[in-house]
């Protein structure tokens, strides 16, 4: 007779596990039902969406990498045309070598602005800005596109004419614009200026948002994470174009992996740094700082496996409470030293993207748990976030080492990237009840 006994044990324990886990999700479900701060951050999100699509209290400007993560709120308030309009603006106000703009402003606005401004004659109404050390204004458009049709079914805005090209036209060639010139062919992966993790402010000199001969380039995992995510999105909207534009993906991807992530610290390094190296001292180790924002952009991207996205989830945990910091938003930790950036706002550690807490980032992150299953660890690290909202009686920018709101009040990435983790929460809700 066949023993069936280990069999028989490997079932009870099967479902042993499986009831654990209906009972744990059950005790999430009452949990979020019940949480005081989850109606009050919906209805407050809401309330500022409805005042405009610009940035926040201290920004005039639409920018596309805020829109981006916001036209989801966007779409709760504003019809569908209101939200194509602003994509289309983007497009209309695009380079003449296909590159994107990071935001616009109305004309009538721009001797209050210190921006080096473009115009365009497919747009005549605003002018145009780009922050050239960053790379992630073109993913950002594809994206929101990408997030547009997704929310409406309107997938009519990638046949629409803009000047001689088509949206969908335009969209390839802003990717295009990458490949072209922020290429590199050595590591397979983009480039831009030396930053702090996905901050737009490099160490040199002045206000430091433009490419100039101080910059000292280099490779980081968020603008690479973007592309990734951005190309996912761009061939899924155009099929057609899957054989030109999926290698290159895997490549990119492939690269992220092979020279950003570093397999033993489980963890991706800052920068690779290009012809002139570091502009930081030479004795300054820079690999001991962890990039929280590009991490959880590379989580987006589909980079990390379950175990991984775990490890770095713990990593997170135990630095925010080394720098004494409310929420896994936390930009980078340890922060650079003071003085290795001359624009004011980020001279001084945990001031601006130099260790600031952004809910910006820190509720992407979240969002990515909920997707990877992660939902009860989701919901233990949002619980700060959503606090400070009641708190300070709306959104800001982004929070001191210790938990004080800076920079724009009635921060509108914040609030969308909130609204959304709220939705994606409530989903489970209503998939637990069913």
């Amino acid at each position: 007779m066949k023993n069936y006994y280990p069999l028989i044990l490997l079932l009870l324990a099967f479902s042993c596990v499986a009831q654990n886990s209906k009972k744990a999700k059950r005790a999430l479900a009452i949990q979020i039902a019940k949480n005081e701060y989850i109606p009050f951050v919906k209805s407050k999100a809401l309330e500022v969406m409805k005042t405009g699509f610009n940035a926040g209290d201290g920004y005039r400007e639409v920018w596309i990498r805020d829109y981006n993560t916001f036209i989801e709120l966007a779409a709760q308030v504003f019809p569908k045309e209101d939200l194509k309009e602003k994509l289309l603006v983007f497009c209309r106000m695009q380079g003449e070598d296909g590159n994107i703009i990071d935001g616009f402003t109305p004309i009538e606005k721009v001797g209050k602005v210190a921006y080096d401004f473009s115009y365009s004659k497919l747009e005549t109404r605003y002018a145009a800005h780009k922050n050239t050390v960053e790379t992630d204004q073109e993913s950002s458009l594809v994206q929101a596109v990408y997030k547009y049709i997704q929310l409406t079914g309107d997938n009519s805005i990638l046949a629409e004419k803009v000047g001689e090209k088509t949206v969908a036209e335009r969209l390839e060639w802003a990717i295009d614009f990458l490949m072209q010139h922020r290429f590199n062919k050595q590591y397979g992966l983009i480039i831009g200026a030396t930053t702090a993790d996905w901050g737009d402010v490099q160490p040199e000199h002045g206000w430091g948002v433009v490419l100039d001969n101080n910059t000292h380039k280099a490779i980081d995992i968020y603008d690479n994470a973007m592309l990734v995510i951005a190309l996912n999105n761009l061939t899924e909207m155009i099929p057609s174009i899957k054989q030109k534009w999926n290698p290159i993906k895997e490549s990119i991807a492939q690269n992220c992996r092979k020279y950003l992530w570093d397999s033993e610290k489980q963890k991706f390094i800052p920068h690779i740094y290009l012809e002139k190296g570091s502009p930081f001292p030479a004795d300054f180790n820079e690999s001991e700082i962890y990039y929280f924002g590009g991490t959880a952009i590379a989580i987006e991207a589909g980079l990390l496996s379950n175990k991984e996205i775990k490890i770095s989830l713990d990593e997170m945990i135990k630095r925010v409470k080394l720098a004494g910091a409310a929420s896994i938003g936390l930009t980078l930790y340890p922060p650079y030293a003071k003085g290795f950036f001359v624009n004011k706002i980020m001279t001084k550690e945990y001031s601006y993207q130099n260790g600031g807490d952004w809910t910006w980032f820190g509720g992407r992150m979240i969002q990515q748990l909920i997707r990877y299953g992660f939902a009860q660890e989701a919901y233990e690290q949002v619980q700060p976030m959503l606090k400070r909202v009641k708190d300070n009686n709306g959104f800001y920018e982004w929070y001191s080492v210790d938990n004080k709101p800076r920079g724009s009040g009635t921060f509108r990435g914040e609030a969308g990237v909130l609204y959304t983790a709220i939705a994606m929460f409530e989903n489970l809700n209503h998939k637990e009840k069913k």
